[in-house]
């Protein structure tokens, strides 16, 4: 070509989740029922949006401003109504201005990496959640800067490690929380969030909370929304009605701009975003109207507490099948639908094998290993062996070998099957080791 077509960015850009499903597809071809295990999709794996909520959707499809654009922030009454909802909490106080709709979470991560400065760096945590690990690094061409989640303590972040990073790197603007936390399932309690936004007062820093999952907090676990906290800290909240729904396919989301007059910079830069938006027109019409139709139902808080005692339960399943294996570290999940386990360091040497059954596909499996991480070897075999189709760990940022699953599985003989089943094949799988 007469110029380079490829940008400098490409090489930042990794998906894990996704990028798995290529190789699921070759085991498929060979004969392997694939069970998938690596996205957070809870209609693919049998859930069934409740009839009311359906109802909604019905009558939003019959209004004519459903067919047609809105303004490029979203519709005023779905706006107004989100605003009502912080405000009814204690903290940061919004406007309906402060609202701005996108085409789901992804798409506001999209807008608010990409028209930072290239200059401007923002830490986010390790492990990552692959959207925003490679957006951040795409948005200057640099590796992702994180700071640690401890697996010994429960995945909370590690404060003094978040302090050093930030006294490091001092083109460390922002900090990303995400709470809970994707992948990891940790839940933040009010006093590591408090920890956080005292860091960001410090350094004069804004905050990006992915609140995606906050609705998804399990019975006896304690958080707090980041607007109860953060009175006087810029942040952008971003949230959305995909899992709580769920309604993935919506690709309905919004940022919510918290404490926009305490820094004149930080609102050139959301102006900036929100100009961004405006060359697409806007966001998707129907989804925005059902928001407040939704969220104001008096079922709807029965509905959230439900789904997130069951998805509490399918964690503690998971959990009892695979906290006993030898070799292997998990944590109970508090929120949202993941679970993480991490390899428990020197059973994993390069040589463990899962035995699968057809010699061509054995032989595929063996040549993507070359070279591969060890997370990365475990999930091949696992994948070639079982059909079970789970996310190495390290593709998440993460220097901790290990991988993560979903608790999406409806079918209640299967979702033990999956868990019992991944139990003895990692337990195979480090017996297999030359250790």
């Amino acid at each position: 070509m007469r110029a380079n077509l490829v940008s400098p960015s490409s090489s930042q850009l990794s998906y894990a989740i996704r990028e798995i499903v290529a190789f699921g597809e070759v085991v498929r071809r060979h004969g392997v029922d694939v069970t998938w295990e690596n996205i957070g999709d809870p209609i693919a794996k049998g859930e069934k949006v409740v009839p009311w909520i359906r109802d909604i959707v019905h009558e939003v499809v019959e209004l004519e401003d459903s067919w047609g654009y809105c303004p490029t922030e979203g519709f005023m009454a779905a706006r107004e109504a989100l605003a009502e909802h912080v405000n009814n909490r204690s903290g940061a106080r919004v406007e309906p201005k402060d609202i701005i709709f996108f085409n789901g979470v992804a798409d506001a991560v999209a807008k608010v990496y990409g028209f930072l400065s290239a200059h401007a760096r923002v830490i986010g945590p390790s492990p990552a959640y692959s959207t925003h690990s490679s957006a951040e690094s795409a948005h200057c061409a640099l590796p992702h800067i994180t700071y640690d989640l401890d697996p010994e303590n429960g995945w909370m972040p590690d404060i003094a490690d978040l302090r050093r990073k930030i006294e490091s790197y001092p083109s460390i603007a922002g900090i990303l929380i995400i709470n809970p936390n994707n992948p990891t399932g940790a839940v933040y309690p009010p006093e590591i969030l408090e920890q956080i936004v005292a860091l960001a007062r410090e350094f004069g820093l804004f905050i990006i909370a992915d609140e995606i999952y906050i609705h998804m907090v399990f019975p006896g676990c304690n958080t707090v929304h980041l607007s109860e906290i953060a009175t006087d800290v810029p942040a952008l909240v971003m949230r959305g009605i995909s899992k709580e729904l769920p309604w993935p396919g919506s690709r309905c989301g919004w940022l919510e701009v918290l404490n926009r007059d305490c820094d004149q910079n930080f609102s050139a830069y959301v102006d900036t975003v929100v100009a961004a938006k405006r060359l697409e027109v806007c966001s998707t019409s129907g989804p925005q109207l059902t928001v407040p139709r939704i969220f104001g139902d008096p079922r709807y808080s029965g509905h959230l507490e439900q789904r997130a005692a069951m998805f509490a339960a399918r964690g503690e399943e998971a959990y009892q099948a695979l906290s006993a294996v030898p070799g292997l570290k998990i944590n109970r999940a508090q929120g949202a639908f993941y679970m993480t386990a991490v390899f428990e360091p020197g059973v994993l040497d390069g040589v463990n094998r899962l035995p699968v059954a057809n010699p061509e596909l054995s032989d595929i499996v063996e040549r993507q290993c070359v070279g591969a991480a060890l997370d990365y070897r475990f999930v091949y075999h696992l994948l070639a062996s079982t059909g079970i189709c789970v996310v190495p760990l390290s593709g998440f940022c993460s220097p901790h070998p290990g991988f993560r699953f979903t608790l999406l599985e409806t079918d209640d003989e299967k979702r033990r099957w999956i868990f019992k089943t991944m139990a003895e094949a990692v337990t195979a799988y480090i017996e297999s080791g030359s250790k």
